[in-house]
């Protein structure tokens, strides 16, 4: 059995795990309260789109139908955030906090500005995503499936940073033998399309849910063309294509048509398994350590019965995409594999990240 086929079996698991009933909810009441949802990104990225999709829906759920805002903590490609929650206690179980791969990453990669430890947070819900690639019309003529006629052109790139989950498109598009320079510094995803609309950039990549409430009108314009997803997973560990976007090529697909890019070896195993910690469990809401078991469970059980709603398939395949969430064991099953990479591929990229842009995490 090898690791990534065990990840995906630990993953699968987990979504059956996500469907246990939560433990009965002491009588926990958030009558007249504000509940406040930190993101720390900006509030164009798939993190904002995703807070404010479930945030909703959770006050509908909640005992006392709370209000619940959602609000923005961007810098540090989400570190600054995760460092203040790290900071946080419990008080009244009204401060949930929202992570994304760009906050795993720089976690398992043992970046010096992290001062956070996920094993000290309590995860009521985690839910999957995928991800778009797309370039500016120009250069999307020239895409054939592969990256063949791609390689001379020199693309500018909107990046949180090349230790966050921009490390997944970056490592992509090396591999892919594209030359792609990328702008660090932005503060969420949502900005690097911007730059992409103001044409200071000429490729760019979302997560399902930016690119479904952003990028699909530049796509209806014309002014983008999708080159590809990350993909997703099937039973055995294979990369399939993404169910929410089942017409576009996944990087694999791409890589077996371009001179030079293997789907196998070194760079593949890293990227792989990058993948899987920052896609199948890609966004988790937390509350603060010392919450009590009873604002737990009562959380839980909210964002269980927000995935039972007859609706809920429906609504989120338009705003968040086709993945599965979890909740209760599940998310907590989940969270270790957000977390967990193998040695080897954590070697790899520190090593690909010292070369490649100067990033030392030694």
């Amino acid at each position: 059995m090898t690791k990534f086929n065990f990840t995906r079996r630990a993953v699968m698991g987990f979504i059956a795990a996500a469907g246990i009933a939560a433990p009965a909810a002491a009588e926990v009441d958030f009558t007249g309260k504000t509940i406040e949802w930190v993101i720390p990104f900006s509030e164009t990225g798939g993190s904002a789109k995703w807070a404010n999709f479930f945030g909703p829906l959770l006050s509908e759920a909640l005992p006392g139908k709370p209000t619940v805002v959602v609000k923005f903590m961007p810098g540090a490609g989400s570190t600054k955030g995760a460092n203040w929650f790290q900071e946080q206690e419990h008080e009244d179980g009204t401060l949930l906090f929202g992570t994304s791969g760009s906050t795993q990453f720089p976690y398992l990669l043992g970046d010096p500005r992290v001062r956070y430890e996920y094993n000290d947070w309590n995860p009521v819900m985690a839910s999957g995503t995928g991800g778009v690639a797309y370039l500016n019309a120009e250069d999307g003529a020239k895409f054939d499936g592969s990256a063949n006629a791609l390689k001379d052109t020199d693309f500018i790139y909107g990046s949180q940073g090349a230790t966050r989950l921009d490390l997944v498109p970056l490592l992509a598009w090396q591999m892919l033998g594209m030359n792609v320079e990328p702008v660090f510094g932005i503060k969420g995803r949502g900005d690097g399309r911007l730059m992409f609309e103001r044409g200071e950039a000429n490729i760019d990549y979302q997560t399902s849910s930016g690119y479904l409430g952003g990028s699909t009108a530049l796509v209806n314009d014309g002014k983008a063309i999708p080159m590809m997803t990350w993909g997703a997973l099937d039973a055995d560990g294979n990369i399939v294509r993404d169910p929410t976007f089942p017409d576009i090529a996944t990087f694999k697909e791409v890589c077996q048509a371009t001179d030079g890019c293997e789907t196998s070896g070194d760079a593949w195993d890293a990227w792989k398994a990058f993948f899987v910690a920052g896609f199948p469990v890609q966004k988790l809401a937390f509350l603060p350590a010392g919450t009590p078991q009873d604002v737990i469970d009562t959380y839980t059980k909210a964002f269980q019965d927000v995935v039972a709603r007859a609706d809920f398939a429906e609504i989120s395949s338009k705003r968040v995409g086709k993945y599965p969430v979890f909740t209760g064991e599940g998310a907590q099953g989940a969270l270790g594999t957000a977390t967990q990479v193998p040695d080897s591929a954590k070697a790899y990229v520190t090593d690909w990240l010292q070369n490649a842009y100067g990033v030392s995490l030694k």
